[in-house]
């Protein structure tokens, strides 16, 4: 059997899994090698190993690296959610954006809002008295109260993956 890779005498891990042999010219063995069975094996799974060396085949080399690197990616994705694949994962971290920049916007007028009441308590405090007088709200002021969930600390995730 001829070497396949530079270093390497047994086949990469495409032929391995196509039962085939392994030449010197072989287009996979750069990409998925023979330590690494589970990479090559989801995208055939996925794309074929015929489209995957065609797409190969087709691209410069400085960009073929790039190439199996997105190929695993999607394939792992679409092993995972056939639907939806890394389109998935995308739109769900979106989601999780767009929920912590509501909650940051929530937060932000809440500290408005205190800043506020502190400033105007502060004004409204009769003179020498050292501190502001409790219970009085200037007029047309509204309070939000806000559940803060103190739990999660920012070491940990807040949604499971």
């Amino acid at each position: 059997m001829k070497e396949c890779g530079k270093n390497s005498s047994s086949p990469c891990a495409a032929c391995k899994l196509l039962r085939r042999r392994c030449g010197h010219d072989c287009v996979f063995s750069p990409y998925f090698p023979a330590d690494e069975p589970h990479k090559f094996a989801n995208v055939h799974k996925v794309f074929g190993a015929s489209n995957v060396s065609k797409m190969l085949q087709e691209l410069p080399e400085h960009k073929r690296g790039d190439a199996v690197s997105s190929m695993v990616y999607e394939a792992n994705a679409r092993v995972r959610d056939p639907v939806y694949g890394c389109v998935g994962a995308i739109s769900s971290l979106q989601q999780q954006i767009d929920m912590l920049r509501t909650q940051l916007a929530m937060t932000q007028a809440e500290v408005v809002q205190l800043r506020l009441r502190q400033s105007t308590s502060i004004t409204n405090s009769p003179p020498n008295s050292g501190s502001p007088i409790m219970g009085s709200q200037p007029k047309g002021y509204y309070h939000m109260d806000l559940d803060v969930d103190q739990s999660n600390t920012f070491n940990e995730p807040m949604w499971p993956y």
